[in-house]
């Protein structure tokens, strides 16, 4: 089988040959990778099941380039990833030259979020050998953008957004058009690739002749060792991994402080990831260079006025970028993660909190409720109830036996839901299927 990936990052294995630096945010892609170049196409022979090509986003002096490493050719295009509602059609000539290069039986395109996706779509131009795995979905992430803010704080254009043209209507809108072309994309396909019922009802909504092959994610391989222990955390701790706009709820956790530091007046909460509120906490590394009104934006002046308001100074503490082992250490030293976002698919962090053993309070909106079994391997609340986020957090900090067993069962329930042996096996089978 001669497969082309389309991938939305370098593997690190072609940056470090490159010598060009790379993010291991999808460790499980190169985990896959490793496996399948060295799939024999039957048992104890010399011949690969997989001639595989990978197709992939790389820095300007690489350009459109062509590369072999580990027996496995790689193609570069240029694409802005910041930008990613704009579409760029010179994509679809640089893609269809790498077709007639490689000559693949099928394309395997991760995720539908980037303009990359229609393009490879349109230029392989084959809907029955072309599958797209989804991760996020765009129409979703568009309806539930704005997450109960406030009409004023929709509304309002800071110094930045005015500059950047990146004000939250804006920032909606382009959610709205990379959302009309992942629509394209999937009706143009065959072959889905989705891990929840929130995905599958999505996809199937857009497409209905599209084959649904239900294929479960294998995490980053860091979480697979090590066990939260609840006298190992720090006490009344709460860790979220991301906070920088508002489907990731960040201001759901800061509307719920308070009656958790009502009971609890210790507590604090610990955020990861881009901080758009500047070093609240003094734990950020890099410093903002330009004055607050210069760089901040309505949802950050919004979550500064939450701190402010209720009265969360010296609770409140931002962690900024963290690598996977810094992930890692901090969930093991907190005493609860949450996910209080408006709207998720399968966000990898609940799925590596659930591996390490922690009790987990999350929203139960899209495909959450799929991952984890509200009572039994968490706690789950209804999306956007402030009230009953804090009582699941309480309930935690109240109950240290509680977390342990929730911990427990979702350890457990992680183990085989994300197990690299059974999802690789589906990977192939779905290949098999297909070519």
């Amino acid at each position: 089988m001669r497969i082309l990936w389309l991938c939305n990052i370098m593997l690190p294995r072609f940056a470090r040959a490159m010598g060009v630096p790379y993010s291991n945010r999808e460790g499980w892609l190169t985990g896959c990778y490793e496996r399948l170049i060295r799939e024999p196409r039957r048992g104890g022979s010399d011949e690969k099941l997989v001639e595989l090509g990978v197709c992939c986003p790389v820095p300007q002096p690489l350009g459109a380039c062509k590369e072999i490493v580990d027996g496995v050719t790689f193609y570069g295009f240029l694409e802005n990833l910041s930008t990613p509602e704009v579409y760029d059609s010179s994509l679809e000539e640089r893609f269809r030259a790498v077709i007639r290069d490689f000559k693949p039986d099928m394309v395997h395109i991760f995720g539908t979020e980037f303009p990359h996706t229609l393009a490879m779509v349109r230029a392989f131009d084959n809907p029955e050998h072309t599958l797209i795995g989804i991760q996020g979905l765009c129409c979703s992430i568009a309806d539930a953008y704005m997450a109960d803010l406030p009409y004023s704080v929709q509304k309002r254009r800071t110094f930045r957004d005015r500059y950047r043209r990146d004000s939250l209507e804006e920032q909606q809108k382009k959610f709205q058009i990379r959302a009309q072309r992942e629509e394209e994309a999937l009706q143009n396909t065959l072959h889905v690739t989705g891990r929840t019922s929130f995905d599958r009802r999505i996809t199937s909504e857009i497409n209905p002749d599209a084959v649904y092959h239900f294929m479960n994610e294998t995490m980053r391989p860091e979480f697979y060792e090590g066990e939260w222990k609840p006298e190992s955390a720090e006490p009344h701790s709460i860790f979220m991994s991301q906070g920088d706009y508002p489907l990731k709820g960040f201001h759901y956790m800061l509307q719920a402080m308070p009656a958790i530091l009502e009971r609890f007046p210790d507590a604090r909460l610990y955020v990861a990831g881009n901080s758009i509120i500047g070093s609240v906490g003094g734990r950020l590394r890099e410093k903002k260079r330009w004055p607050m009104p210069v760089w901040i934006s309505s949802y950050g002046l919004y979550l500064r006025s939450l701190i402010r308001d209720n009265h969360l100074e010296g609770h409140v503490i931002m962690l900024g970028r963290l690598s996977a082992e810094e992930m890692k250490a901090q969930y093991l030293r907190s005493n609860v993660y949450v996910c209080p976002s408006a709207v998720e698919n399968s966000p990898n962090s609940l799925c590596e909190a659930m591996l390490l053993g922690m009790p987990v309070v999350a929203a139960k909106v899209g495909g959450i409720g799929d991952l984890c079994e509200d009572g039994e391997e968490g706690i789950l609340f209804p999306g956007g109830r402030i009230s009953e986020l804090a009582e699941g957090i309480k309930t935690v900090f109240c109950d240290s036996s509680l977390a342990a067993w929730l911990g427990r069962n979702a350890r457990d329930r992680a183990m085989v839901t994300h197990s690299p042996d059974t999802n690789f096996r589906r990977l192939v089978s779905i290949y098999r299927s297909m070519v």
